[in-house]
């Protein structure tokens, strides 16, 4: 099992390319079922997650060719055969239930072992599945499996409790041929929804509103085959301003959307960071004395929770008191106990980190508990006293491309250790 270690204390310099978002070509490779033509992705992220989505779509005969050299993934979904997955598969991945919505809408119907994914919380699907019953589906959840069976589904207004990403995502797929038209209110707004929005206007559907809070969707007789680039993932390009930031180190990080990042920029120039951006760039500057803040998770545009635990590990090189609120996931503080093996000074009150400054991190042997935890972890090894070594990095690579040759490249001392 692979191991990434960090040598502590370098600055960073220089500039680093932002890859395409995790969060967009997921729900976008699923989408691609919709049509019964060849869909091309462009300059798509190769990364674990995408690897494991695209075998779950291998076993319903859905013909995949990654090109790792050239980051192009070509789908072909028009011999699909069969709609249960691989339940093995299904279960390494969360994202998987991705494809319910365009199984439902192209096939009538699907079936899918109850699946996996990072541990940070409950996840229910129950908005996801109201979401296919108000049009029409007939759902049913036992013996580890969820399935649904439509003759025919049809438009209709769908109010989300809570304004979930993966649901709105689903609905939006299961809704592009339904007859008439669907309004999801209280819809996620997150950038990656707006980019699958595009996508599947781009395949043929009628999609008004994706990325705001109300999504109407017409729907269409049938789905046609398109090529798409992603949006950056902003989640990476955050992380960067981070390591930027917790190194005390001046950088340029390239092939960003400044829109995307607000919330992100907000908090970091509330610590003290200067932040500026020309379009395509941006330019962060934490050579200096930084301020402690608080922080609360929210729904985009708020805070984002994938943001959370990368934060904590600046805030704990921040003198003063810092707290974190985590409003989204009640089970994302698990980097906490790592942080304190390297000297981070933290107390968990039910849904918030209370964090105070410490002189200094020192390196310890560390955990990767979640991808973004991990993440946090690299981050706190690049100012730790000494050697970090983070195990169980396959939660990584499931969402940074080649994280550590990036680092290498801004002038960290970071290495993979093949074990």
């Amino acid at each position: 099992m692979n191991k990434i270690s960090v040598m502590g204390g370098r600055k960073l310099e220089g500039e680093v390319n932002i890859s395409t978002a995790k969060n967009s070509v997921l729900p976008i490779i699923a989408a691609s079922i919709l049509s019964g033509e060849k869909c091309v992705i462009d300059e798509a992220p190769m990364l674990e997650d995408v690897f494991v989505i695209s075998d779950v779509l291998r076993t319903i005969s859905t013909d995949i060719n990654i090109n790792e050299e050239a980051n192009r993934i070509v789908i072909d979904s028009s011999n699909i055969k069969d709609c249960e997955p691989c339940s093995s598969l299904v279960k390494k991945m969360r994202a998987s239930f991705l494809i319910m919505g365009p199984m439902i809408s192209r096939f009538g119907k699907f079936k899918l072992s109850l699946p996996g994914g990072c541990n940070i919380g409950t996840r229910p699907i129950d908005l996801h599945l109201k979401g296919f019953s108000a049009l029409g589906a007939e759902v049913n959840v036992g013996h580890g499996y969820v399935e649904a069976q439509a003759k025919k589904l049809v438009g209709n207004k769908i109010y989300l409790d809570f304004p979930s990403v993966g649901a709105t995502e689903n609905i939006m797929m299961a809704a592009v041929m339904a007859e008439g038209e669907t309004i999801i209110e209280n819809a996620a707004e997150e950038p990656e929804i707006e980019d699958l929005g595009k996508y599947l206007n781009n395949m043929g559907a009628n999609i008004i509103g994706a990325g705001t809070d109300t999504v109407r969707i017409i729907g269409v007789k049938n789905m046609k085959g398109t090529t798409h680039k992603p949006i950056c993932d902003r989640i990476e390009a955050g992380t960067f301003m981070v390591a930027a930031a917790i190194t005390r180190s001046k950088i340029k990080i390239n092939g960003v959307n400044e829109e995307y990042l607000k919330p992100i920029i907000a908090k970091l120039t509330e610590a003290g960071v200067k932040i500026t951006s020309d379009g395509n760039s941006i330019y962060v500057d934490a050579d200096r004395d930084l301020k402690p803040i608080d922080i609360k998770t929210m729904p985009y545009p708020g805070f984002p929770t994938d943001m959370q635990s990368q934060m904590a590990g600046l805030l704990c090189t921040i003198k003063g008191t810092s707290v974190i609120t985590e409003t989204i996931f009640e089970n994302r503080f698990m980097h906490a106990a790592e942080m304190k093996r390297m000297g981070a000074n933290i107390k968990i009150d039910g849904r918030s980190s209370i964090i105070e400054g410490v002189d200094k991190l020192t390196g310890a042997e560390v955990r990767a508990t979640d991808l973004r935890a991990g993440a946090a972890l690299i981050l706190c090894g690049l100012v730790a006293e000494g050697e970090t070594e983070i195990t169980d990095v396959y939660h990584i690579d499931r969402g940074y491309v080649s994280i550590e040759k990036k680092l290498q490249g801004l002038g960290a001392d970071i290495r993979r250790i093949m074990v």
